[in-house]
């Protein structure tokens, strides 16, 4: 029996030791060829939040939303402006109902977000800061 629960003591150790299922950090990214080198957090809650949807340089700001399957997103807005995803929910639910303004647009992955920041100048979107590459521009990092 000794045997046993040495094993269970060492299994639950490493268990504890495992790196969670939490993102390193988020960062909000753009277009590699935009103008655009750096967004404030204020700029970033305006623009995913509906309420101002221009970048600094003038061009009509596009936001574009992770599927919720990706850690990023409750990361996200956890970060931003420190709401879970059912609060989120509700808020656009109100705002939906209001016709005060569009949710942003929601990509299927990572990599339709990099496609779509990709053919469109003022697309802004965020992901997990490892998967960050030379396909997108960082312009904020959110911790």
């Amino acid at each position: 029996m000794v045997g046993f629960q040495r094993i269970f003591f060492l299994l639950a150790v490493g268990l504890l030791l495992l790196p969670q299922a939490a993102v390193a950090g988020v960062m909000v990214v753009v277009n590699p060829r935009s103008s655009v080198d750096h967004l404030s957090r204020d700029d970033v809650i305006n623009i995913f939040m509906g309420r101002f949807r221009q970048l600094p340089n003038g061009l009509p700001a596009s936001p574009v939303d992770l599927p919720v399957t990706e850690r990023a997103k409750p990361e996200f807005y956890r970060l931003l402006v420190g709401k879970d995803m059912d609060q989120i929910a509700a808020y656009w639910s109100r705002l939906v109902f209001t016709g005060r303004t569009a949710p942003p647009m929601q990509a299927g992955s990572v990599e339709d977000m990099i496609r779509y920041l990709n053919a469109n100048p003022g697309a802004v979107g965020y992901m997990d800061s490892n998967d960050v590459d030379r396909r997108v521009k960082a312009v904020l990092e959110l911790k």
